[in-house]
């Protein structure tokens, strides 16, 4: 999780430093690093939650 996230924000810092103007595609590019992390998020509490219900025999 803190890994994509580190690159989330690499991603930004770069978008930023090249210009601080409003581009379509720094935008794109952003957005897409965020729904990345949202995407790791998911997969995180996908995982924890199988190994919780696994070994508590909730199933």
């Amino acid at each position: 999780m803190l890994i994509v996230e580190l690159l989330n924000t690499a991603i930004e810092i770069v978008v930023d430093r090249i210009s601080p103007d409003f581009h379509e595609l720094s935008g794109r590019a952003k957005d897409i690093g965020s729904a990345a992390v949202a995407l790791a998020m998911f997969v995180f509490l996908l995982v924890w939650g199988v190994i919780l219900v696994e070994n508590l025999g909730l199933i």
